[in-house]
């Protein structure tokens, strides 16, 4: 039994190591749209320095890469502290609240991006606690699908909500394709 366990650990180490989940890397640079590429030994202008030291935020786009070769430009187009229920069944537990943000989703690679968008995503609060999303609807808008199957050139748009403490201050929502796996993550400051 006992080898058994070590062989099935060695195992996902190999899997790890073989699809690169070993150089995780969070990216908070938002992603410039059409701008004209430079060359790479071509110094910074003075706005593009001041621009590339900024966190991202609602509204801007980060570019991310999964581990099966997908390329998606994620935008987060809207943020909701205190998210309100779509209907009068559910609600947030006893001590909580929901937030809620609107993700889109443009498919930039030349395979299909196929995924469940909110395994990917996450909050963090000013103490460092971090939230998964959890099943809601709210009344801002549609859920983000849970089985996102989005051609190239395509997008998905949706809210993934997640629940946390009311005296919790959400100050950055976190999103990674690959369920979460990939060794890539988009963070965008929401405070």
């Amino acid at each position: 039994m006992r080898r058994t366990i070590i062989a099935a650990i060695a195992a996902a180490g190999l899997l790890l190591t073989a699809t690169g989940c070993t150089d995780d890397e969070i990216t908070t640079e938002p992603t410039k749209t059409g701008a004209a590429e430079k060359p790479k030994n071509a110094e910074p202008t003075e706005e593009e320095a001041q621009e590339s030291s900024k966190a991202a935020k609602v509204g801007d786009t980060i570019a991310l890469k999964g581990n099966e070769g997908e390329k998606v430009d994620a935008v987060l187009k809207k943020w909701v502290d205190n998210a309100k229920s779509a209907d009068e069944f559910f609600s947030p537990a006893d001590g909580k609240r929901w937030v809620a943000a609107q993700f889109e989703l443009t498919n930039t690679g030349k395979k299909p991006y196929v995924d469940s968008p909110s395994n990917g995503a996450q909050v963090a609060d000013a103490d460092g606690q971090r939230f998964p999303a959890t099943f809601a609807d709210v009344a801002d808008g549609p859920s983000m699908t849970s089985d996102a199957n989005v051609p190239p050139g395509e997008k998905v748009l949706g809210w993934i909500v997640f629940e946390v403490p009311k005296a919790s201050k959400v100050v950055s929502v976190q999103f990674a394709l690959s369920s979460g796996f990939a060794n890539q993550t988009g963070q965008w400051n929401v405070s």
